[in-house]
């Protein structure tokens, strides 16, 4: 197999992998957001021996794709670990530590 061919082929399965976790994600499921990036890690591994200067238009199509849905993956990662700090925070009383509140400052600046 060429290596445009087998490059497409890895990065469909990249693509398969990225939506299989933004379920995952979804779900809360965290078997399968860690298997999820175990085997990102490894697609990535492989592709990264891949040479960019015999890549056809179709693969950059598909590159394209995967950084867009590895993108919104990362954004809903760290919306559900922003809520969770909420929750958390809410349920332990304890002050948000990645606040961009600054109590003190506003009752500074009144003066």
């Amino acid at each position: 197999m060429s290596q445009p061919n087998a490059v497409r082929d890895q990065l469909r399965q990249m693509l398969a992998l990225l939506e299989s976790e933004r379920q995952a994600l979804a779900g809360l499921d965290l078997d399968r957001i860690l298997s999820s990036a175990q085997n990102k890690l490894q697609l990535c591994a492989v592709l990264e021996n891949c040479d960019r200067s015999t890549l056809d238009e179709e693969c950059f199509g598909l590159l394209d794709a995967v950084k867009r849905l590895n993108e919104i993956n990362r954004r809903l990662r760290n919306l559900i670990a922003s809520n969770m700090q909420a929750r958390l925070n809410a349920l332990t009383g304890a002050a948000n530590v990645y606040s961009r509140r600054f109590p003190g400052l506003s009752a500074e600046m009144a003066r």
